[in-house]
């Protein structure tokens, strides 16, 4: 197949995005597939054929040293889809989504790519956008699956309403954990309160729950086993999701009534959500065995430490045949 990675972006997760498309695009290249990686921002200053083998690793490197340009760029209002990108997206069978974060996570890309008639592996516009916002999956799921207490806060109203200590503070479109602050003490409230902001507008309050951090992926309707992941301090924030300070156990060692209770919420937040393909939903459970689901993630991560991929390798799935049944199970919605 002809495949186009798509890659990088303008988010606070480009970086990660790198890491993931790199890592598809050396999978696809090694099961025989003619794959083009590109930026979807920075683009390519030459039209990229399928008939030349691309050195997927020397693509992204490149393309790790223009992020230092990323501001630049940015200032000139420029478009949003670099130089040839939409040229070769359309001549590629399809194109895997490697993209993380706001504008390309959110479902900005994928109804553009509706529009142009190009297809995309993951979920569409619709239910990416409604994922990506973790105050509108709360008012989507909170009825039907348990979730911790929360309010939604604003910059024209950021005192509205607010939760004693411990309670967590987190932006309603991030990922990767990145501005999520969890507050201990009310007296730095207000100062969390500001760096929360300069992340989003809108910003996502919860009262803290304490217990085992687990994540459960699902592929094609079904519910994968699920990791348990233990931070060796602290909670599991950005840098140790990236830098092998936490320990992560596939399959979690709960109990099956718990494994089937997550199973059934995480295919029931895919099917409210409106997902397909592939997604996965993070849980707390606390001390007396209650689930809380705390978000879902409609493009979670494929690196080298991801949690989707170490939860198919749990079912017999190596990484590169699950990059294939990504995009077998995406062609689905196009039949």
């Amino acid at each position: 197949m002809k495949i186009v990675v798509l890659c990088g972006g303008t988010s606070s997760e480009r970086t990660v995005s790198l890491s993931t498309s790199e890592k598809v695009g050396k999978a696809l290249q090694g099961k025989g597939h003619d794959v083009i990686l590109i930026d979807v921002f920075f683009g390519s200053e030459k039209e990229l054929s399928f008939d030349e083998k691309q050195d997927i690793t020397a693509a992204a490197d490149a393309y790790r040293a223009m992020t230092d340009k990323l501001d630049e760029e940015l200032a000139k209002d420029r478009p949003f889809f670099g130089k040839n990108v939409v040229n070769v997206c359309s001549k590629a069978d399809i194109v895997f989504l490697g993209l993380h974060g706001a504008n390309g996570e959110d479902g900005r890309v994928q109804a553009a790519f509706d529009l142009l008639g190009i297809k995309y592996t993951g979920s569409g516009y619709l239910s990416s956008a409604i994922a990506m916002s973790k105050t509108h999956t709360k008012y989507v799921l909170n009825h039907f699956i348990p979730m911790p207490k929360g309010y939604v806060l604003t910059k024209e109203d950021p005192h509205a309403r607010k939760l004693p200590a411990p309670c967590v503070m987190k932006p309603s479109n991030g990922g990767s954990s990145l501005g999520v602050f969890i507050i201990n003490d009310d007296a730095v409230y207000e100062s969390a309160l500001e760096k929360v902001f300069q992340y989003d507008d809108t910003i996502l309050l919860e009262e803290f729950v304490k217990g085992r951090e687990l994540t459960q992926g699902v592929l094609n309707g079904v519910a994968l086993p699920p990791v348990e992941i233990c931070p060796k301090e602290g909670f599991y924030d950005y840098l140790k999701k990236y830098n092998g300070e936490t320990v992560e156990i596939c399959p979690a060692p709960i109990d099956e009534k718990v494994l089937e209770e997550m199973s059934n919420y995480s295919v029931l937040a895919g099917r409210l959500l409106g997902l397909s393909v592939y997604y996965r939903v993070d849980y707390l459970l606390d001390d007396e065995g209650k689930l809380f689901c705390l978000e879902v993630n409609s493009l979670p991560g494929m690196t080298s430490t991801s949690l989707v991929p170490q939860e198919a390798a749990a079912v017999g799935i190596e990484y590169p045949e699950l990059c294939e049944k990504i995009i077998e199970y995406s062609l689905k919605k196009y039949e």
